[in-house]
């Protein structure tokens, strides 16, 4: 029983995919505008930018270096990213299962890229890493890695979007 409703499902989304792919193939990337794909960027930028801050704050309150505190902030950066995901899937009626394998289709590049510019702008900005909460460096340098890491990681996710992955699976979820 379990696998005809799996199978129901299966089908009954690959007919939605085709529905929505036949809508929106104009060009090589399909619907992918630049404004849905900045959207989605924002949406995984909010998450990782959460993530980001409150492992920071943690690992400074708790006198951490600066690597366990990255490694901290880079968890739950990802862990609010798929988050806030896993809000909207859930609220849309998907069981648990179902909406965990969504959330990490969709946002594991996403979040991975825009975690990579983030920090290696944080490494090699001059001071970044000793810069302290209460200084002004500290939220400088924060808000221009995760501007860089929102204009780099907006292109991935408009050819991810065009190709029917990442948050192009999460939009079904959204009507």
């Amino acid at each position: 029983m379990n696998d005809v409703h799996e199978h129901h499902e299966h089908h009954a989304q690959h007919e939605h995919h085709e529905h929505h792919h036949g809508h929106e193939s104009h060009g090589s990337h399909g619907k992918a505008s630049w404004g849905m794909a900045a959207r989605a960027t924002l949406h995984c930028l909010t998450g990782c930018a959460i993530g980001e801050v409150l492992g920071m704050v943690v690992g400074t309150a708790l006198g951490w270096g600066n690597a366990p505190t990255m490694v901290l902030a880079i968890a739950l950066a990802f862990l609010f990213g798929y988050g806030l995901t896993l809000r909207g899937i859930l609220a849309a009626g998907v069981d648990l299962r179902s909406a965990v394998r969504v959330a990490l289709a969709a946002d594991t590049l996403s979040i991975a890229v825009m975690e990579l510019i983030d920090n290696g702008v944080i490494l090699v900005w001059p001071g970044a890493m000793d810069a302290h909460l209460s200084d002004a460096l500290f939220w400088i340098a924060l808000a221009i890695s995760l501007a860089l890491a929102f204009v780099v990681t907006t292109p991935v996710n408009k050819w991810m979007i065009g190709r029917g992955k990442g948050h192009a699976v999460v939009h079904q979820y959204h009507h």
